[in-house]
């Protein structure tokens, strides 16, 4: 019997993250549709909370494609929207690395961007659509650094997994940035801001109410650690079934901090 069969009356919240917990970027995990259901039946409120550097609007369309039904969770929370509010009060067109499609969303919610090299920050939402390798980058990298060009990274994830092939993401080019001098405002997961944006989504609830799930340390579980939210670490997601580290909490200045459950999935 897993820990998510039974869950304990005080979570009336539960944060779930997407990519590696209920989906592979593809396809849905086994029993992840089912499970969201399970809870909203039992009078839970499901937030789904994701470090995507898109809307809350096209986050849902992917999930709808790939086939999760739309009564399997109350909201979404995105850290495209913390950086989108962000990025269109600088009040002046910004430099852009990710994919056409993202740009495309960006400028869709007034968001503008500067093709001729004249701006001081950059929004980030990952690699583009030729450049798939992180060290295809540090020219540039180099140069905008050279320029204090302020990076807006809208996906602190390093690395996703996509239908079971490693794929970088924003976090991993900013990291690389700051290594070279750069700086960066960060939007997402581990940071208070897309936590704060979930529990309004879900009527501001205490924390010790809340239950968080997520697959990745250094995101989804040290961020909701450090909110004061129990956490159930999905070691089948980003991992690939690696035992939960012993030294996680004192490495991370959380003491003895544990996780309240350690599973292979939502099933």
């Amino acid at each position: 019997m897993s820990y998510l069969d039974a869950l304990p009356e005080r979570y009336r919240v539960i944060l779930c993250d997407i990519w590696g917990v209920v989906h592979d970027g593809v396809n849905l995990y086994p029993g992840a549709a089912e499970r969201l259901l399970q809870w909203r039946s039992e009078g839970r409120t499901v937030i789904l909370i994701t470090n995507a550097p898109r809307t809350a609007e096209a986050v849902e369309s992917q999930l709808a494609r790939i086939g999760l039904p739309r009564d399997a969770w109350d909201a979404l929370s995105t850290s495209g929207e913390a950086g989108i509010a962000a990025l269109t009060s600088i009040g002046r067109p910004v430099g852009f690395i990710g994919t056409h499609a993202d740009r495309v969303i960006l400028e869709g919610r007034d968001v503008q961007f500067a093709d001729d090299g004249e701006f001081d920050q950059l929004a980030c939402t990952g690699l583009d659509d030729d450049r798939r390798e992180v060290g295809d980058y540090k020219s540039t990298l180099e140069d905008l650094s050279r320029r204090d060009v302020l990076m807006h990274c809208l996906n602190p994830d390093r690395v996703v997994v996509r239908g079971g092939v490693p794929e970088p993401c924003a976090g991993a080019l900013a990291d690389v940035f700051l290594s070279l001098g750069g700086r960066v405002e960060w939007y997402g997961k581990p940071f208070p801001s897309i936590y704060r944006h979930a529990l309004g989504l879900a009527g501001d609830p205490p924390p010790d109410t809340v239950l968080a799930i997520g697959d990745a340390l250094q995101t989804d579980v040290l961020g909701a650690a450090k909110m004061g939210f129990e956490v159930v670490f999905v070691a089948g997601g980003i991992h690939a079934g690696e035992p939960f580290p012993h030294d996680f909490g004192p490495q991370n200045g959380l003491g003895d901090w544990q996780p309240v459950a350690v599973v292979d999935g939502l099933h």
